[in-house]
Order: C-alpha cells, then structure tokens, then sequence
C-alpha cells in the first residue's frame, strides 16, 4: 500500500512507516558544514552568550575560538534530520526528548555527520493507527568527535493499524 504524503510534502510517498523501523535500525542522514555567520546569526537570535557571538569574546573563552550553540547543533541535526529522513516517513512528529548532551564543541568549518538508531518501538495503546519509537542521534564531526547526542521518542503512522482495544 503507498500513501500519498500531504501536498506540501517535498516527498510524493512514503517510504519509512512504524513498521519499517524496528529496534536495531540504523540510519545514516546526512551531512551539513556549519557557516561562521550561521553561528554568529543563530546565536544573536536565540543564545546571546559572548562565544557564540564574537571571535574576539570567544578567544577569551574556555573554547578559545566562536563556538556554535549547542541549540544551533540541534537545530543543524533537526535540518538534516527533516531532509534526510522525515521528508520520507509517516512521521507525526514527537512527544519529547529524554537526553541532551553536547560532549564536544562545535566550530565553524566543522562538517557534521548525523546518525539515528532505533532503540525501542512500541504500538501506541491509545492509538492504534500510531507506533511509538525511541531514538538515539548521534553527531560527529570531521575527527569522529561526537559533538551531540540526542535521546527521544518519534510518532509514526503505521502502515497496518491494529484493532482499537475493547473496553471490558
């Protein structure tokens, strides 16, 4: 069975549903290359601290050159992630997050690559048209450094939905 995706939907049909992704799974997204003005812009916006925002505040800092926001690297991950994977899946969004972390920093030249693996999965009791999966992003850079790691729960639509559960 193919479902037509939405008509703002890049994508014409679905190629990921619940079903396709089982705990085990592994995907490879994709890469970006983070802009020095990017930092810079997003950082302005959203996370005015002074090593985001300068070379000059920032050679000051613990990181000693402009760092990107560890919210820019989530937002970079979420780009590639919407690009690379969710423009293709019954995706209905997410529920919530259970982990953050930002082991290594993030400087403008790095090319970061981006991961998922699919830890859990689950039907969703009150929805049976819905599977529920956690997931694992992991962001390396260039060196191999993991520069994010994302712990979280996705909403999919399933491609065979179960019978809705009878109230006894």
């Amino acid at each position: 069975m193919t479902v037509s995706a939405p008509s703002d939907h890049p994508q014409q049909h679905i190629k990921y549903f619940w079903e396709d992704l089982p705990v085990g799974t592994t995907l490879d997204i994709g890469s970006t290359t983070v802009d020095h003005d990017e930092v810079i812009a997003f950082a302005s916006k959203y996370d005015p601290q002074p090593f985001h925002l300068s070379d000059e505040a920032a050679a000051k800092s613990i990181f000693g050159k402009l760092s990107a926001s560890g919210w820019h690297t989530c937002a970079m991950a979420m780009g590639l992630m919407v690009r690379g994977f969710l423009h293709e899946s019954s995706s209905l969004g997410s529920p919530g997050l259970e982990k953050i972390q930002w082991p290594t920093p993030v400087y403008p030249g790095d090319t970061l690559t981006l991961k998922q693996t699919i830890t859990e999965s689950r039907p969703m009791k009150s929805r049976p048209d819905v599977g529920l999966t956690r997931t694992v992003w992991e962001m390396f850079n260039q060196r191999g450094e993991q520069v994010l790691m994302m712990d979280g729960y996705g909403m999919f639509r399933r491609r065979t939905p179960a019978a809705p559960a009878v109230a006894g």
